[in-house]
Formats: C-alpha cells, structure tokens, sequence
C-alpha cells in the first residue's frame, strides 16, 4: 500500500512489516464480501474482544485496506506510535425533549476506562453477515448501513436496547472525524494503548411518546444520564466537577473536543434541522489531535492532524484522488 506524501508520519505501509503489525491486507473491491457468521459476544471478557474483533484497517482517506484484531489496532508503540488507524462510528442518541443520553465507560474497559461520553461509540467489524463494511459509494449516498448494523449492535451489546426497537433507517450520517489519542490517563505516560479512528457520527431521536427500554451492561458501562445541552456543555467547563463516587469527573478525549468544535455549536443548536435536513452532512473528514495531556504513550506521538496544511484538515476521498492523479 503506497504512502502519500501528505502523510509524511502516517503509517508506513511496508509490505514485510504488515504481519508484525497484525495486518490482513484485502483487495478493497471484496472488502465486504465473505462475512459468514452472526456477531455472538456471549460469555466473552473485554480481552476476549479484543483478541476475536476484527477491525477494518483504513488509508487516511477512509479507504478499506485490511483488517485486524482490536488488540493489534489500539496497540501503541515504536512501529505504529498511533497505533492503526480502522473505522469507527459514535451514536448520539436524544429523546424526545432533545435531550442527550450519556455513559460512563466501565472500569474494566481496556482502554479510557472510568470516562464519560456519547451514548455509544465503537467500531464496525470485518467478516461478519450481514456486512459492516462500507463503501465509498455508501458514504457518498449519505447511508452506510455497515456502520448503522453494528451500531445497532453495540447498543444493544453495551446499553440493552433491543434492536427491534432501533429503525436502523431513522439514523441520520452527518460526517467523519479523524483523531488520535493515547490513553495516558490510565496506563500512564508510555501507555501501550490508544485510540486512532476515522469516526462516522450517527444521530437518533426517539419520537414523542416512544419509550426506550434499556439496560446497561456493567462490563461496559457503569453508568448512564440524560442531559440537555446547557447542562452537557456546564460539565464540561466545571474544572471542580466531581462523578457519583467524588473521584474527578472524565470525560473521552474525542467527545470533550465533539462538543466544543461540533455538537454544541452547530448539530444541537437546531436538532430538528440537523435531523430532517442535510445542513450539516458534507461528505468530509475532519481531523484532529486530541488534547496535549493525550500525546505520548509508547511511541510518544506529538501532534500531528493539527500541523497538516489547512486544506488538509478537512477533505474528501475526491480531493484525494485529484492529487493523487
């Protein structure tokens, strides 16, 4: 897989460090093809997860070109200080009155454990039928069902909301985000884990009158909580804010920079137009690092997205394919 000079610190694609890496290289044509089996986590530990999950492994413009475990791909070190980059999606789920439900990832999470963020967020999977794998084409006509299923999925797997109570078709696709973060909060300045994803932001209302019947599954969440805007975006300033138990209240590094760039000024200040219109659904991907305290880890990555050209922060796989030509 060929390195693009504008990613002069993304990964380098070297054929023989592929398997080092943990990488399945695919022909992206069949990416999708071939899933045989239904997504079954029962009895499984969150280390049973991240060693059976299979992760689709991206180029920077969103381009399927492999697949590999959720361990491999959140792994950070000298080799791939970012670990490597795969598809991800983040559900933001309000009730009728607008307002926002909210979880607090569990202890036991591998990864940005004890943090509160959007109702749920985690990744589509390779190999599994029906496919979450999608296509430019599907993300160009505004509905990648791949990541709606799996959506559909995890709320179910983390939250236990049945899925016959989720219209996979009232999800409403509004853009891509790509950051990067090392989990230095939990496992400390050369933290071996961390996320790097290009995140597919999905929302949902519920309608008036509908009731959502849900249960938390406590090795993924510990807790849950609805909030209004005002509320959320309180939180967030309060440096002296304290959680449930009086420890530090948390939040995810790419959801604290979510609100503030995008949610509360532009997709919440108007959520019926942000759902019935196409206001906000550009077809980009906007990039990010996330804050300085989650640079490092066992790679010590240093910022990055924020230093690209401006006309890189956020682009479409077209402008990609002009410079690329």
């Amino acid at each position: 897989v060929a390195r693009h000079s504008t990613w002069p610190d993304a990964h380098q694609w070297i054929p023989e460090k592929l398997e080092d890496m943990g990488i399945v290289n695919c022909n992206p044509a069949t990416a999708g093809e071939g899933g045989f089996k239904q997504w079954d986590g029962t009895g499984m530990s969150q280390e049973d997860f991240m060693n059976k999950d299979e992760c689709i492994i991206l180029d920077p413009y969103d381009n399927v070109i492999g697949h590999c475990s959720k361990k491999a791909s959140h792994v950070f070190s000298p080799l791939a200080p970012r670990g490597i980059l795969h598809r991800a999606f983040s559900v933001f789920l309000f009730d009728s009155e607008g307002r926002l439900m909210l979880q607090k990832r569990a202890d036991d999470k591998v990864t940005f454990r004890s943090v509160w963020t959007n109702t749920c967020c985690s990744h589509p999977l390779h190999g599994y039928n029906p496919t979450e794998v999608d296509t430019p084409d599907d993300v160009k006509k505004g509905s990648p069902m791949g990541v709606m299923r799996a959506a559909v999925r995890k709320l179910d797997q983390e939250l236990g909301i049945p899925p016959p109570s989720v219209d996979v078709k009232r999800f409403k696709f509004l853009t891509r985000l790509h950051y990067w973060a090392a989990d230095v909060r939990t496992h400390g300045p050369k933290a071996p884990w961390g996320e790097h994803e290009i995140d597919y932001i999905l929302f949902y209302q519920l309608k008036e009158g509908e009731e959502l019947k849900y249960k938390a599954n406590p090795e993924e969440v510990d807790d849950v909580k609805w909030v209004t805007k005002k509320e959320l975006v309180d939180l967030l300033n309060d440096t002296t804010a304290k959680d449930k138990d009086g420890s530090e209240l948390l939040w995810s590094p790419w959801f604290r920079i979510i609100v503030q760039r995008f949610l509360a000024p532009l997709w919440w200040e108007d959520l019926n137009t942000t759902l019935t219109t196409d206001r906000f659904v550009d077809g980009k991907i906007h990039r990010f690092d996330c804050t300085k305290e989650h640079f490092g880890g066992a790679g010590n990555a240093q910022a990055w997205l924020s230093v690209l050209p401006e006309d890189k922060k956020s682009t479409t796989a077209e402008a990609y394919k002009e410079e690329s030509s």
